[in-house]
């Protein structure tokens, strides 16, 4: 994996968590609006949508760059219009990153082949 795709990966992971979180606050501050005087909502919403645009953004450049299939991208996507999904997402690209790392080193180093 070269710098760049590592870079991508990295972006998306480093974005998805947050993302998730305002996803969950945005959620908590519409049922308190409904059931309080409390509406954080409209500050709530601006953060949660910046936050996905650089999700989709992240996401986009990562498939781009790592040519994953179809499958693999829609997973990603659907993951970052779940509630809790950026988390799942965060940690399926950390492990994928990790693979990733361990097949540069053994290719370097001459024990695999390809």
């Amino acid at each position: 994996m070269d710098i760049k795709t590592a870079s991508a990966l990295r972006r998306l992971r480093l974005v998805s968590a947050p993302e998730a979180v305002s996803f969950l606050l945005l959620i908590i501050c519409s049922v308190l609006k409904r059931t309080t005087e409390f509406n954080a909502v409209p500050v709530m919403g601006m953060v949660h949508g910046l936050l996905f645009v650089l999700y989709v953004l992240f996401w986009l450049d990562a498939w781009n760059r790592t040519k994953w299939n179809l499958k693999t991208a829609a997973l990603y996507f659907v993951l970052s219009v779940l509630p809790t999904g950026g988390f799942f997402a965060e940690r399926k690209l950390k492990r994928e990153a990790e693979a990733a790392v361990i097949a540069s080193r053994a290719r370097r180093e001459g024990v695999v082949s390809a």
